[in-house]
């Protein structure tokens, strides 16, 4: 072997903190490449880091000097992850560029933002988009590491601020990462970002995603205060009335309901909101029938929905108060059960991963109902599902003039596997809760044509299931449509008998869109449930699940999922 092969052969791989600053350099203009870099393949390790016990003896010093010198030197993940850990816990302001280098690496990301959220909120959310956010947000991410204030507000306003590319969690890091509310104080009168600044508070708090979001925004009160404070700057246009309208359903009965409120300031701007859209300039326009498909949606429910919010109560006799909202269709925001106790909304308080389920799955199957025996209940699932990241329970029970809510079960604390704190026992008047579960389940003024079409034929399915069973179908989810909301989508199992020759109970899923004649709901419910009684629905339906393999072998053309 040569001097340099042995030379080469002793060289230890660059510390990855320096790798990370050769990467950013080489980047176009600067800004990191969009999801990260990922890290170099190194064979040579670091001397193992120091035992969790053996950390544990170290003064606050000494593990703040390790947690430095292993972000910096270290040249193996688990080295360079020991010193981002310590950091977390430790880490000052002039650990924020090592830190937000190495979160450039996507293995590194998660835990270098949680560690700069303890030092610098903005730096986080500059991290995090970088890495995270769709490409529509490249813009803005490039203003932000420019640190040119201009085009960052150019860029915020300028971004499409869409739902597919604006989640709730998107939008608080948005907020944080621009210092939005530190915007708006120096442009007062740019109702643009005025107007964005509402769309990102609004998505902030949508129950599709996460919607306690915004409790984690530490500047959520002084946001909600320039924005509705200054909503009278606003052109009466639909969109920035959509915007409102979302802003009070929060006030109401939302995730904003938890936020640490001065006494009555909460009902101060939800009273200011409901003066504003009562004005006859922000009437919404009438349903033509034309004009673009998300606008009339929208304009629908502005109508519908548009005063409900200021004319609810903030509580109910007995402390128990359920109320369906649907939220803003262009959004395509969930309908969802908002429990409050006290005022105070239930599910987002103790559960951060998904929205209260829908109606039909609480309301219209009385699971709400306090009956002689104990009931598990499912008040929420975590959006990616219940097997991925939980979902929250309630034990329902009658005890004597009493109706308790208690034995709650959600998923462990996240990254540690300790149980969560359960939530505390309730204890209602039975006679004002049964009340209070009847009425939300007769009352469907949230509702809209397609969404009574579709809890008309459940019901009829539900009330005579060998309307269905005749044709070996059993009933799946029946709802109006996630993509389109004025349609009805009816899907069913089939599960071949003895004569199809195939009773091996393999299934395949069929949908039906139910197409809309302009008849009343429950006429149009009504021919629809006679169609499936009369004409086998495989005939009409079309396979939306299951498997190509089971649907060619039982003769039916594959068309994709749902």
């Amino acid at each position: 072997m040569s001097a340099r092969e042995e030379r080469d052969a002793l060289a230890l791989p660059p510390a990855l903190y320096g790798h990370a600053l050769r990467l950013l350099r080489e980047s176009p203009d600067g800004v990191p490449v969009r999801r990260g870099y990922r890290l170099p393949d190194t064979s040579t390790p670091d001397a193992a880091p120091p035992s969790r016990e053996a950390l544990g003896r170290l003064s606050d010093d000494a593990a703040r000097s390790l947690g430095r010198r292993l972000t910096r030197t270290g040249t193996t993940v688990p080295a360079v992850a020991t010193g981002i850990a310590l950091l977390a816990r430790l880490g000052e302001a002039e650990d924020i560029p090592c830190l937000s280098a190495l979160g450039l690496f996507r293995e590194f990301t998660s835990a270098v933002v949680d560690a700069l959220d303890a030092i610098d909120r903005q730096a986080a959310a500059v991290v995090w988009l970088t890495v995270c956010s769709r490409s529509e947000l490249r813009p803005l991410v490039g203003a932000l590491w420019a640190g040119d204030r201009q085009a960052v507000r150019a860029e915020l306003e300028a971004f499409p601020a869409l739902p597919r590319c604006l989640g709730s969690t998107g939008a608080r890091r948005i907020a944080e990462a621009t210092r939005l509310t530190e915007l708006l104080d120096r442009h007062p009168s740019d109702t643009a970002l005025l107007a964005r600044a509402g769309r990102i508070l609004a998505r902030m708090v949508c129950a599709q995603d996460r919607a306690t979001d915004v409790l984690e925004y530490r500047d959520a009160l002084a946001l909600y205060e320039r924005v509705v404070t200054r909503a009278g700057l606003l052109p009466p246009a639909l969109d920035h009335h959509a915007t409102l309208l979302s802003l009070a359903w929060d006030l109401n009965s939302g995730p904003g309901v938890l936020l640490d409120w001065p006494s009555g300031r909460r009902a101060m701007l939800l009273e200011s909101l409901g003066r504003l859209l009562a004005e006859p300039r922000w009437a919404p326009p009438a349903d033509t029938g034309v004009g673009e498909p998300d606008q009339r949606l929208r304009a629908g429910w502005v109508r519908r929905t548009g005063r409900r919010p200021f004319a609810l109560p903030g509580s109910a006799p007995g402390g128990l108060r359920v109320e369906v909202v649907a939220g803003d269709p262009v959004d395509r925001a969930p309908v969802e059960t908002r429990v409050l106790v006290d005022g105070r909304p239930v599910v987002p308080a103790v559960f951060a991963r998904g929205p209260a389920h829908s109606p039909e799955y609480l309301l219209d199957d009385g699971r709400l109902r306090a009956g002689p025996e104990p009931r598990e209940v499912q008040l929420a699932e975590a959006c990616c599902t219940e097997g991925c990241c939980g979902a929250l329970y309630v034990t329902i029970r009658r005890d004597g003039d009493q109706v308790v809510w208690e034995n709650w079960r959600r998923p462990a604390l996240p990254g540690t596997g300790k149980p969560a704190p359960e939530p505390p026992v309730h204890r209602f008047d039975a006679a004002a809760y049964d009340a209070e579960i009847a009425r939300a389940e007769t009352d469907f003024s949230w509702s809209w044509p397609a969404r009574t079409v579709a809890r008309l034929v459940k019901a009829g399915l539900v009330a005579r299931p060998e309307l269905l069973r005749r044709w070996d179908l059993r009933r799946g989810w029946i709802s109006s449509g996630h993509d389109d909301p004025d349609s009805v989508v009816v899907t069913f199992w089939y599960e071949p008998g003895p004569a199809a020759g195939k009773p091996d109970g393999i299934p395949l899923q069929f949908l039906w869109v139910v197409p809309d004649d302009g008849a009343p709901p429950a006429e149009q419910a009504a021919a629809a449930l006679r169609r499936l009684a009369g004409e086998d629905p495989k005939t009409y339906g079309r396979v939306c699940g299951g498997s190509r393999e089971r649907a060619e072998e039982l003769g039916f053309p594959w068309q994709g999922g749902v």
